[in-house]
């Protein structure tokens, strides 16, 4: 059985671009954004070279990631997640399909990733409790009719 609630599963298999938080070696945030997958209940991204996102995770392995659901007109706020947990970076042979399964959720159903096949590496972020959906919310419906006479 999953730990990950199926909302939240749901979420990110639809293939949102995540804010992927970490920590520079100054203390200052660095913030990028990151295709994300599941592999189990962890949350995975694959990475070409060894950026300042993984030399961060590498020495202080705490992170936040932030995504949202694909925009719904109508909606004030669309369900978003965010995550706080703490990334693992691993060189793998495996990381290339994982990249390039998730181009087929990122680019189109019949994408391959584009760069050759080469040494590439793994981010895991085990998710635990720490994970949180809030769910969207609809406008009242006084705030619907204003809004629509600003559009006029």
């Amino acid at each position: 059985m999953s730990n990950l609630p199926r909302e939240l599963r749901d979420l990110i298999e639809s293939g949102p671009m995540a804010h992927l938080s970490t920590i520079n070696a100054d203390g200052s945030p660095q913030v990028t954004v990151i295709w994300i997958g599941l592999y189990g209940d962890d949350l995975v991204s694959g990475h070409m070279s060894r950026y300042t996102k993984l030399r961060n995770i590498e020495r202080d392995p705490r992170v936040v990631l932030s995504f949202d659901a694909p925009r719904v007109p109508g909606v004030v706020l669309n369900p978003y997640a965010v995550l706080q947990a703490r990334a693992i970076v691993q060189p793998t042979d495996d990381a290339w399909n994982l990249l390039n399964r998730l181009a087929k959720v990122y680019m189109s159903p019949d994408a391959e990733f584009p760069a050759p096949k080469g040494p590439v590496m793994s981010c895991a972020t085990p998710l635990s409790a720490s994970a949180a959906l809030a769910p969207g919310r609809r406008p009242r419906s006084k705030l619907r009719g204003r809004l629509r006479d600003l559009r006029r």
